[in-house]
C-alpha cells in the first residue's frame, strides 16, 4: 500500500469567495456557507484519479498552508475559515472514505496561545469528524511580527497535551509570509529548520513532559539532514551525553523534497523508520521534470529506484511508518 502522508485539499471556486469575503468584511457577518457539494465532488473525483495515475492509494488531506490566513486581523477570521477548510475536507472524505484520511488545520492566531482556539479545534476534528492529526504552524505571524517563541518553549505545551491525549501527530509545516524577501516556499524551509532545533536544544523538556507526542517535519525536515556536520559538532561542543543523531529519531520526516539526492541523504541521516512518504501532489512539485519526464512530485518511482534500499525499508517508508504514526487512520483496519 502506498500512503501519502502530506496533501493538501483542492478547493473548488465557491470556496474562494467565502475567503474573499472574510477578509473583506473581517468576518463580520460571520455566518458560514454551506459545503459547495456538487462542486466539491468534481475536484476529488480529479484528485483519486491523479492518485491512481501515480499509484497512491490513500492520501492525507490537510488545507492548504499558504491559505491559512494566521496573520490576518481579527483572529475570528482565521477560525472561521479553519473551520471552513475543515469541514471541507471532512465533505471529501466523506465521498471516498478508502481513499482519504482528514489533517486538521488549526486557527492558530500571531501570538495567542494554542489553548485559545486551536485546542478546540483540533477536539472537533478529531472527536467529531474523525482527523487523524493536524498541522502546526511555528510562526502564526508569517513573518509580520516577532514570532512566538519556538516549539521548545512550554508556550506550545497546551498543544501538546492535546495532540498527546487525542493521539494527534503534527506535521510542522508554516503557513504564508508577509516578508517580500522570503517566499511562502522559503518560509516553509527556514520554519521547519528553526523548529527542529528549537525542540531538540537541551534547554527544551518537551519529549520529557510529552513522551509520546508525534512530531513529523515536513519537507525532508528543512535544512536540518543536510547541515548534520554542524550540529552533530554544536551538541558536542555544548556538552550534551546524547548525540544530535540520536536525538533527532525522536522526529519524523516526510519525502516532500522532489530530488532523489536529497532523499537518499535524509533516508541516511534519518534511517528508513522516520521517514514517511509524502508528496503535496498536486502542489508545488507538480511541473514536469525534463530528465525524468515525470512530474516532480512523483515520488513513488524515485523511492523505487533508489538501489541500496531494501524492500523492508521501501515498506516502512510508503506505508509502515505512517501507520504506526497515525494510529487513528487505520483502526477501521485493525478491526475488521
Amino acid at each position: 500500500m502506498i500512503i501519502d502522508s502530506h496533501a493538501h485539499i483542492v478547493m473548488p471556486p465557491e470556496s474562494f469567495r467565502y475567503m474573499a469575503e472574510l477578509i473583506g468584511g473581517r468576518a463580520n457577518p460571520s455566518t458560514q456557507p454551506k459545503i459547495p457539494e456538487a462542486s466539491l465532488r468534481k475536484h476529488v473525483e480529479d484528485l483519486v484519479r491523479l492518485m491512481d495515475q501515480v499509484g497512491t492509494d490513500i492520501q492525507f488531506l490537510s488545507p492548504r498552508p499558504y491559505l491559512q490566513m494566521h496573520s490576518i486581523q481579527p483572529a475570528r477570521v482565521t477560525e472561521l475559515w479553519s473551520r471552513y477548510c475543515n469541514d471541507l475536507i471532512h465533505a471529501a472524505v466523506g465521498m471516498f472514505p478508502d481513499r482519504f484520511r482528514g489533517v486538521a488545520g488549526l486557527p492558530q492566531h500571531r501570538l495567542e496561545c494554542p489553548s485559545v482556539r486551536a485546542v478546540a479545534e483540533l477536539e472537533r476534528c478529531v472527536n467529531e469528524l474523525g482527523f487523524v492529526g493536524c498541522l502546526i504552524n511555528p510562526d502564526p505571524t508569517e513573518g509580520a511580527e516577532a514570532p512566538p517563541p519556538g516549539l521548545g518553549d512550554p508556550f506550545w505545551y497546551p498543544l501538546y497535551e492535546a495532540m498527546t491525549r487525542l493521539d494527534a501527530p503534527g506535521l510542522i509545516h508554516s503557513a504564508g509570509s508577509c516578508q517580500p524577501r522570503e517566499s511562502y516556499t522559503l518560509k516553509f524551509i527556514n520554519e521547519e529548520s528553526i523548529a527542529v532545533i528549537s525542540l531538540l536544544d537541551p534547554a527544551s523538556e518537551v519529549f520529557d513532559r510529552f513522551p509520546d507526542l508525534k512530531i513529523i517535519v515536513a519537507h525532508g525536515g528543512g535544512a536540518i539532514p543536510y547541515q548534520m556536520g554542524r550540529f552533530r559538532s554544536w551538541s558536542v561542543r555544548k556538552g550534551e551525553p546524547v548525540s544530535f543523531d540520536e536525538k533527532l529519531r525522536r522526529l519524523y520526516f516526510d519525502t516532500c523534497n522532489y530530488s532523489q539526492d536529497s532523499l537518499e541523504l535524509l533516508i541516511k541521516v534519518a534511517g528508513d523508520r522516520n521517514v514517511l512518504f509524502g508528496t503535496e501532489k498536486p502542489g508545488t512539485g507538480s511541473a514536469r521534470d525534463p530528465i525524468s519526464g515525470r512530474d516532480y512530485d512523483d515520488l513513488k518511482p524515485v523511492i523505487e529506484n533508489i538501489a541500496w534500499l531494501g524492500d523492508e525499508a521501501r515498506r516502512n517508508i510508503f506505508e509502515c511508518n505512517c501507520r504506526r504514526l497515525y494510529t487513528r487512520a487505520f483502526r477501521k483496519d485493525a478491526d475488521a
